[in-house]
């Protein structure tokens, strides 16, 4: 009767399991050597190879391939190892929840943002939050959306604020749009173009500029603005993903950037940056909340939620 039972074979398969697999999988998709992965795990390597013996028993399929320097995973391996890192992932995070709750905390939130919802979504709501939840412990991580999908995807974040990218399929995640705004240009303060009463898309890019790496939505579709205004000019551009860097350059430096006008505006209250007169034909979409779809939100997690969807 229990076979009937709807993943009871999942399960029973599931019991076969030690813990001390789960870690070698990791380790050895990292070292790709199993002496290696044995010394990390502070075992032999006669016991490492029987561990891994037992794994592959157990689901009946070769996970790995030893080659002339070390080991590679084989399809098989790469699925079962991408669920070990979950494993892995998913406890540490435990592990920092108790550890928050036994240090009189309330647990732990980790944010993934893009740069350009920090001003405008990000700080109000996480100042507001913290307000509310003082024993909550907050990290937060900015980057680009397709670094952030990655880290989401492994657990690294429990949310994040940024845009699908095509990398990535929308079937994994939950996605709420916030945040819509005009994509504005920017450069430092007595740039010789701010002496001009508008600027033209082709007058801008004989200038340097200062853009998202390739992979960034941001980074495609004004690469794509370019394509559709017939702009052949290969430009000269320096690429980072960090606020910090990017402010530092634009200050020192005659290069351009493109950047949502909220972030633009927070730049120019502080005196760093000024926003050009040109038009960009730049189609971005919103800002939106992304959180994995298999993956119920920490209580942390759901407060914060709560602040950025308030109608919700």
């Amino acid at each position: 009767m229990t076979e009937n039972i709807p993943g009871f074979a999942s399960t029973r398969l599931l019991l076969r399991l030690r813990t001390r697999q789960w870690v070698l999988l990791a380790l050895l998709d990292q070292h790709r050597h199993l002496g290696r992965a044995a010394a990390a795990m502070n075992i032999s390597q006669p016991a490492a190879t029987k561990l891994l013996q037992q794994l592959e028993e157990t689901f009946g399929v070769p996970l790995f391939e030893r080659k002339a320097r070390g080991m590679a995973p084989t399809p098989y391996g790469e699925a079962l190892v991408r669920h070990a890192r979950w494993v892995l992932t998913d406890f540490g995070v435990v592990c920092e929840e108790l550890e928050a709750l036994r240090s009189g905390l309330s647990g732990s939130l980790r944010i993934g943002s893009v740069p350009g919802a920090v001003p405008e979504l990000l700080a109000p709501a996480l100042v507001a939050y913290q307000r509310q939840h003082e024993r909550v412990a907050v990290s937060v991580v900015v980057d680009t959306s397709d670094v952030m999908l990655r880290q989401l995807a492994r657990g690294e974040v429990d949310l994040m604020l940024g845009r699908l990218t095509e990398d990535h399929s929308a079937d994994d995640f939950d996605s709420v749009p916030l945040l819509g705004e005009d994509q504005v240009v920017v450069v430092r303060k007595g740039h010789p173009l701010l002496r001009r009463k508008s600027v033209t898309l082709h007058e801008l890019v004989q200038w340097p500029w200062l853009l998202q790496p390739p992979g960034s939505p941001q980074r495609g579709r004004f690469e794509a603005a370019l394509r559709e205004a017939g702009i052949r000019e290969r430009l000269r551009v320096t690429e980072t993903a960090s606020p910090i860097a990017m402010t530092a350059l634009l200050e020192h430096s005659d290069m351009a950037a493109v950047m949502p006008a909220s972030q633009a505006a927070h730049y120019a209250r502080l005196g760093l940056l000024q926003v050009l007169s040109a038009e960009v034909p730049m189609r971005v979409p919103p800002i939106y909340l992304i959180t994995r779809r298999a993956h119920s939100l920490s209580p942390a997690a759901s407060a914060f939620v709560a602040l950025l969807r308030p109608s919700s």
